[in-house]
Parts: structure tokens; C-alpha cells; sequence
């Protein structure tokens, strides 16, 4: 592969989840689209992408995915240059593929190189940018995460992280929490790493946390800490925080 990108790759938006979590909230509105600072919930991940300069979104939906494509149907018109597609597990399926198996789903949307990001993830100030594609591009890496200190509710961490910018597959030392953001190769979801068959025609529901950590053992996984604000806006009490 080439050491750059000339076109900025596109990024998938992980909007498929039934958020439970978030109930009564979320019985009528996908976890989504509930307001958060005068906006959707996942449009602060799609703005943040477009001032980084990446504009082709894919949105995987599920629980009341038609509300999401509804809202944003006329994200083009304000946003020149930008695409956006849908991969509709819940229309296809009639239930959400899980990570892996989503975007083993959106595959064909996304290429070879991609972003992915939940859209129930507030990191305003994250910065999606073009030299880290082109440092993930040059690497023989399958993904690169961005980790962040250990939120009260995940106080265990999900992964180590080496000195040399590697993530780790352990339970021993100081782990960090995978926020959700980070860069992906296709082949990640390919034989020998994926059993599911790309773009996932039978429906297979399929978690990532097993490819991440089967790829880490072989020295395949990078990542790097984030320490700027950051919130799983996983319950009505994280969401009235942030709101306030």
C-alpha cells in the first residue's frame, strides 16, 4: 500500500445500538439523536469530521434507524462535498449486527482504510487528521485506537499500551478505555482475522473486542492516548451532566 492517501478516507459512525442504558429516553429516540448542547448527540462526531476534512460518513442504524436518516437527509446540502450512506441493519435484518459484524456490513461503502467512531461518544475536541491516516497508512498495522484515562465506570481499562505505541492484549499494568475512535485497515475484518464473510450478506452479529485483541497478540494493534474531554454518554445521568 501506499505510504499516503491522496483523497481523505471515509468514516463510519456506530449508530445501530438499542441503548437500553438510555431508557425511557430512548424507547421513542435512537441514543443518537438525543440533544446534547443543542444538537444531536452524534452530530458533534460528524462535525468534528468535517472540519477534519472527512466527509464521506457511513451510519450503521438499527433501533428507530429510519428517525437518524430522516434527520440528516439534508446533511449534504450543508456540508458541500459531503456524502453520507446507510448501512440499515435493522431494515435488513431486523437486528443490530454488532461492531464487527456492522462494519464487516458497510465494507463495500467503506474501502480499504477507514475511520470508525460510536456516535454515542462525546469528544468535541478531538481532532480527526489527515497525517494520522497517512502515519496508520505507512505502518503495517491493522488498527490504530485512541485510548483515554479509565472513566468511573470502566475503572479496569480495556488495554495496555506499550512505550513504543502499541495496544495490549493484558490483564497485568496500568490498562486504558478504547473511546470508541480509531483507524481500520479491511483486512481486519477479512480471513484469518474475521470468520464472517465481507460484507456480511448472512447477518452474522459479530463483537470486535475479540479481532482487536487477536490482531494485538500479533503486534498488529497501535494506539495512543487522548487525554482531552471525553464521555460514554451511556446513561440519562451521564447526558443531564454534560447538558448542564
Amino acid at each position: 500500500m501506499a505510504s499516503t492517501l491522496h483523497t481523505p478516507i471515509p468514516a463510519m459512525i456506530l449508530a445501530a445500538g438499542r441503548g437500553m442504558r438510555m431508557r425511557p429516553l430512548t424507547d421513542i429516540t435512537p441514543k443518537p439523536l438525543l440533544p446534547l448542547r443543542g444538537q444531536p448527540l452524534m452530530q458533534w462526531a460528524m462535525e468534528a469530521l468535517s472540519r477534519g476534512g472527512f466527509d464521506r460518513l457511513v451510519i450503521n442504524t438499527g433501533w428507530l434507524g429510519e428517525q437518524i436518516a430522516a434527520h440528516f437527509a439534508d446533511w449534504p446540502q450543508h456540508h458541500p462535498g459531503a456524502e453520507l450512506r446507510f448501512s440499515h441493519e435493522g431494515q435488513d435484518f431486523g437486528y443490530a449486527l454488532e461492531t464487527a459484524g456492522g462494519i464487516s456490513r458497510a465494507l463495500p461503502l467503506l474501502g480499504e482504510v477507514f475511520w470508525v467512531l460510536a456516535g454515542d461518544v462525546y469528544a468535541p475536541d478531538f481532532v480527526f487528521s489527515q497525517d494520522s491516516v497517512d502515519r496508520f497508512v505507512a505502518s503495517d498495522r491493522l488498527a490504530h485506537l485512541w485510548l483515554v484515562p479509565n472513566p468511573p465506570h470502566n475503572p479496569r481499562g480495556d488495554f495496555g499500551l506499550s512505550p513504543d505505541g502499541r495496544a495490549l492484549n493484558t490483564a497485568d499494568g496500568e490498562r486504558f478505555t478504547y473511546s470508541t475512535i480509531g483507524l481500520y485497515r479491511r483486512e481486519l475484518f477479512e480471513s484469518p482475522w474475521s470468520d464472517t464473510v465481507p460484507g456480511n450478506p448472512q447477518g452474522t452479529a459479530e463483537p470486535l473486542a475479540p479481532l482487536l485483541r487477536k490482531a494485538m497478540d500479533a503486534g498488529r494493534v497501535g494506539a495512543e492516548l487522548y487525554t482531552g474531554p471525553w464521555t460514554d454518554v451511556g446513561t440519562p445521568e451521564r447526558l443531564d451532566e454534560l447538558n448542564r
